[in-house]
């Protein structure tokens, strides 16, 4: 199948909460997101939670990979509890903007189940383009990417902060 490209802002907050609602209700063992910041994602919108607190059980995780998470705290309030309360399947990671991630999408979704497999890419955010793919190879090869730049980032995003 050909990847179906998306053009404009609202179209890119549509499809990722569609692919999210639908990594959900397909069961999916991991969900991989990538962003520098992830402010433009739709995660406080309310069937996306609804959707993430269904599938969020014992052996599913959200590996979350990021250059910092402040946006996401400051524009995301609903998300930052949910990611308290659903600690144990979150995995949050912030990777050094000093690293090169050469041909690193804007940002990047990748789920998989038993059936189907998923990556939706934002190629440029200032046109806001990308593309959607339902195919395991183009997953497959983002999942790679992702896994390496994983491997030089450290933990972040902590579920709660402490107070003095």
């Amino acid at each position: 199948m050909t990847p179906q490209t998306f053009t404009g802002r609202a179209a890119f907050s549509q499809l990722s909460a569609e692919a999210l609602v639908w990594a959900a209700g397909q069961g999916c063992q991991s969900l991989h997101a990538w962003d520098a910041s992830f402010v433009d994602w739709p995660w406080s919108d309310a069937n996306v939670l609804a959707a993430l607190t269904a599938w969020a059980r014992q052996g599913r995780q959200l590996h979350l990979l990021a250059l910092q998470y402040d946006d996401i705290v400051r524009q995301h309030p609903r998300f930052v509890r949910w990611r308290r309360d659903f600690a144990h399947c979150v995995t949050a990671r912030m990777v050094e903007p000093e690293l090169k991630l050469e041909g690193a999408p804007e940002s990047l979704l990748l789920a998989a189940s038993a059936d189907a497999a998923l990556s939706l890419r934002l190629l440029d955010r200032h046109l806001w383009r990308g593309e959607l793919s339902l195919e395991v190879g183009q997953r497959r090869r983002w999942l790679d990417w992702f896994d390496a730049a994983a491997q030089r980032s450290c933990e972040s995003f902590a579920p709660t902060t402490l107070g003095l």
